[in-house]
């Protein structure tokens, strides 16, 4: 049997030892090593005293077929619960409050999708919609000019070096100050003229002005279900009952059932290469504070370019310069249970305790840092242990691993984190919190600047070993979204069996027009 090691047991990593093995006929002796004890990278479910987490918020939709019944072949889909089911459920199977996990079975729900920005206060539609709520909050001095700007942006189209004028070209200037110039440089630390456009390539493709009036009026049209929309004014999603994370625990079963093994709490530390042949041989790792090795005849690594070239032996240095100079935004997260949230739903869409439909919210205030906060009640209730009396929020931060936010012990960063939306009048006091939860990700985004407009140098020396093969958000240092890094691992294991060679398939995955999303 051929040994094809996997590095990292998130989504892409998960996905390509499944595929390797349901598909290699017995070929392969498939072995994933992952970091954590918990399966799904970045799209992992935090159980916090029975209230989950989902690191990120992710949902899953997408316009592959090929990812779809394979979601649908993990987790079937149950479709939309009615809202009076949700609350007669709640009744039935009360549990200290909320819905029992225990008697879940493994499903996808079927969601709706509500995310709004929170600026000055209000809420506006995410994307930015055209109806008077959205021209009564901007007021009609700033309806004037954004409207005047959006008209100069047509006429006058900048050269797009950068992320600025990326946005600029699609919302007018007025806009991009509004909803995008503060948000994307808190998001990355960054201000978008130091970024590189291809992130708004990857992330917003066809979402400008123009799509989104295009789609008001498609809305009209009979037949209506079948018209195209673009990924980001998609209305519902799927989602798995227990998080995104019950979809990656389900994968890891269904690995090992297979006869694959996942050896947990594995760091790899090193991938050993027989560079004149251009060969990857094996690979090592450390697991309770001993490095261990592991031979390998391929091996598909979705770990951090940066440390995968970091490990590999006698790179030529121009190619170790550009992997090590790669740059990433970390993420922090603060789950607050509080009993109510000082927000109305003004909404038409019912909610239970009536709490705001929002699954996650953009914050484009300039006085706080935090950048999102998630309601978890929404995502699914069964992320919530007592649905009926408490809302379990996540407030988003994003940060450099080092920098003053991270530097922070967990009880700090809760004691300003809890400041904030107080500051914010979320809520009421501090004292107003019930529990609380601190979780980190490390490189969970991988960015668009410093050494990444040589990215192509790395890219190539990769490519030059037969028996490698990068996969992934982070094995790529591409923004993927979940259906992405799923697609990269189905295109790399149809490589592998089918003896092909080439393997730009893989990574012009999320480089084509059409644009599939999960979410986060």
């Amino acid at each position: 049997m051929k040994k094809a090691l996997i590095i990292g047991a998130g989504p892409a990593g998960l996905t390509a030892a499944y595929e390797l093995l349901k598909r290699g006929n017995g070929e392969y002796e498939v072995t994933v090593f992952e970091e954590d004890n918990r399966m799904g990278g970045i799209s992992k479910t935090v159980n916090y005293k029975g209230n989950r987490m989902d690191m990120g918020g992710h949902r899953f939709f997408s316009k592959v077929k090929r990812v779809n019944d394979w979601w649908e072949e993990m987790l079937p889909m149950q479709g939309r619960p009615a809202y009076d089911d949700i609350i007669l459920g709640i009744k039935k199977t009360m549990k200290k409050g909320g819905p029992d996990p225990e008697k879940t079975e493994r499903v996808m729900l079927t969601r709706n999708r509500v995310s709004r920005i929170y600026f000055n206060s209000k809420f506006y539609d995410y994307p930015i919609s055209l109806k008077a709520e959205t021209f009564t909050n901007m007021g009609l001095a700033t309806t004037v000019e954004v409207g005047l700007s959006y008209i100069a942006s047509m006429l006058h189209k900048r050269p797009e070096n950068s992320l600025e004028d990326f946005y600029i070209n699609r919302f007018g200037k007025k806009l991009y100050s509004m909803f995008f110039e503060h948000y994307t440089e808190n998001l990355w630390g960054r201000h978008p003229r130091d970024i590189d456009p291809s992130w708004g390539a990857q992330r917003v493709k066809g979402l400008s002005i123009v799509a989104i009036i295009a789609d008001v009026f498609s809305k009209m049209l009979p037949n209506n279900k079948n018209r195209h929309v673009e990924t980001s004014l998609i209305e519902s999603f799927s989602y798995p009952k227990l998080g995104p994370g019950q979809l990656w625990d389900v994968t890891a079963e269904e690995i090992e059932k297979l006869g694959g093994k996942i050896i947990r709490n594995a760091r790899v530390s090193a991938v050993m290469t027989n560079v004149s042949e251009r060969k990857v041989v094996g690979l090592k790792y450390i697991q309770d504070g001993e490095e261990k090795s592991a031979d390998a005849d391929i091996i598909i690594s979705s770990m951090p370019i940066k440390d995968l070239i970091g490990g590999m032996n006698d790179v030529p240095r121009a190619v170790a310069e550009v992997a090590a100079g790669l740059p990433y935004r970390d993420y922090m997260t603060l789950g607050v249970l509080v009993h109510k949230l000082n927000l109305k739903n003004q909404t038409k869409i019912r909610t239970v305790s009536n709490i705001v439909p929002d699954n996650w919210v953009y914050v484009h205030e300039r006085s706080v840092k935090l950048g999102r906060f998630q309601i978890y009640n929404n995502w699914s209730p069964y992320l919530v242990k007592d649905l009926k009396d408490t809302v379990w929020i996540g407030l988003e931060y994003f940060a450099n691993e080092g920098d003053r936010l991270w530097g922070l012990t967990d009880d700090q960063f809760r004691r300003f984190a809890i400041s904030e939306i107080v500051k914010m009048k979320l809520i009421d006091k501090a004292e107003d919190v019930l529990d609380s939860h601190v979780e980190r990700v490390k490189k969970a985004y991988p960015a668009y600047f410093d050494t990444y407009d040589s990215i192509d140098e790395v890219i190539n020396y990769i490519n030059e070993f037969d028996n490698l093969y990068c996969v992934g958000r982070n094995g790529q240092h591409r923004y993927n979204n979940i259906d992405h890094s799923m697609m990269t691992s189905f295109l790399t294991v149809d490589n592998i069996l089918s003896g092909k060679k080439d393997k730009s398939n893989i990574w012009n995955v999320n480089t084509e027009k059409e644009y599939h999303e999960s979410g986060n």
